[in-house]
This record gives structure tokens, sequence and C-alpha cells, in this order.
């Protein structure tokens, strides 16, 4: 996505607008409130210099992060990109798993079963981290696709 959003202007407070190179669109994003520490890290851009501008990556963690997730273009809301796709029991998509392994979800059990069964885990190999969680998603009546 670093070719598709740049940094047209820079408003300060954490504000930017941003250009999509494709279409010309304009929109103004905000880093969201709890990952100002993080954009600060431009890291990233060692290892993925074509990076879009707001993701950053969470080595402690071994995450990646959308920093504008809240005020994000609409394109990233409707980018079918995934690592992991979540279905829930109607066939609906339910959250994914993008990059390394940030969850992007609007389902409320989703989130929770995220939060207490699956973002604890403390498995380091991704093969068996994605058989772990799809096993767990799996057992409360979801569906991944990979």
């Amino acid at each position: 996505m670093g070719q598709v959003h740049t940094i047209q202007e820079i408003r300060g407070g954490f504000e930017f607008l941003i250009n999509n190179t494709y279409t010309g669109e304009k929109t103004v994003v905000i880093i969201d409130q709890d990952k100002h520490h993080l954009f600060l890290d431009k890291s990233i851009f060692r290892e993925q210099p074509e990076a879009c501008p707001f993701l950053r990556y969470k080595t402690e963690d071994r995450k990646a992060y959308c920093t504008v997730h809240l005020t994000r273009p609409e394109i990233c809301s409707d980018y079918g990109c995934w690592r992991l796709l979540i279905l829930n029991v109607r066939g609906s998509r339910a959250g994914r798993i993008m990059y390394q392994r940030a969850f992007f979800s609007d389902d409320s059990e989703l989130t929770r079963l995220w939060k207490t069964c699956i973002n604890p885990l403390d498995e380091p190999d991704d093969a068996l981290w994605e058989e772990k969680i799809t096993r767990i998603l799996t057992n409360a009546g979801y569906t991944v696709r990979k």
C-alpha cells in the first residue's frame, strides 16, 4: 500500500493528508491515540521500504498494526488481502488476520475470543501458530480460509 498512499501534507498533531496515487482521492487520516508511540518507530521501512506509510511492526509481540485504523481510507477497509480470513456461521466475513499477526474485526465475539484465547499465545513458529488459532476458531464455530 506504500505505492498507493503517499503523504501529501503533514498537518501536525498526528494528522496527515494522504493521496491515493491511483485515484487521486485525498483523505485526512489521524494516528490512533493508542498508536502514537508505535507510529514514531520507522524501523519497518528498513525491511519493507514499500510498506504503507502508516503500517508499523511491533517486534515485541511480532504483530503489524495500521496506525490510522480508525480513520483509514475506504480502500483500506475494502482491501481483501489477508493472511487468514475468518468467516462466521453464516459464511460472512467476521475478521481477518493480515501481514504478520495483525487482527481486524467488527465481530464482538470474535474480538473477545482473540483477546482472551489467541492474542496471549506465545508461539514463535508461524505455521504452528496458524494451526493453533485455526483449531481455536473452528472449535468456536468460525471457518478459517488461507
